[in-house]
């Protein structure tokens, strides 16, 4: 799939629906910012961010988390530029042992969780003690994986959303706000 044009970009962002605001969002980092404190605090984690969807809410998280922590990285993709998954590319990373040690996995969305999924397994099978995942949202939709995340920013419906690192065909991860795609 081509990515889009800026212009078609405008478009998309001009037609969709804004689900949470700027000011919304934040207060929703700030909740789960206290709910990864209250829980992991005294557990030194690896936070990884999962590349490239995780960036924005894993930037915005990590001043707001006051205890030791490391951080890495997993370039992991099932989209590329498409708006379907696919099979899973491990494309980079982890770099940081994680043998014994608590995980936190930060990404943009639990969508079908097949990612998040993957991970996680490859994590258990390199001897981590436990894998936590943090979302910025989570899609109102049935599953076939029995996936959870233990910290949530906010729901979405079930319908394609983009903002706050979530993209649109590659596009508008930087949206001042979460929206979905008009109708």
């Amino acid at each position: 799939m081509e990515p889009v044009t800026a212009q078609q970009a405008w478009k998309v962002l001009g037609q969709a629906d804004c689900l949470y605001t700027a000011q919304q969002i934040e207060a929703a980092l700030e909740r789960m910012a206290h709910a990864i404190t209250q829980r992991l605090a005294d557990r030194d984690p690896i936070v990884v961010c999962l590349m490239n969807g995780g960036l924005v809410p894993f930037g915005m998280l990590l001043p707001k988390l006051p205890f030791p922590l490391q951080i890495d990285y997993i370039h992991a993709t099932r989209y590329g530029n498409r708006l379907q998954g696919a099979d899973l590319r491990w494309m980079a990373g982890p770099f940081v042992a994680s043998q014994g040690r608590t995980i936190l996995l930060v990404d943009d969305i639990l969508d079908e969780g097949a990612t998040l999924a993957a991970i996680e397994e490859y994590y258990l099978k390199q001897g981590a003690r436990e894998v936590f995942k943090a979302v910025m949202v989570k899609k109102e939709r049935p599953r076939s994986l029995s996936i959870d995340a233990e910290f949530i920013g906010l729901m979405v419906p079930d319908r394609y959303v983009f903002g706050y690192g979530m993209d649109y065909k590659g596009d508008l991860r930087n949206a001042p706000g979460i929206y979905a795609v008009a109708e």
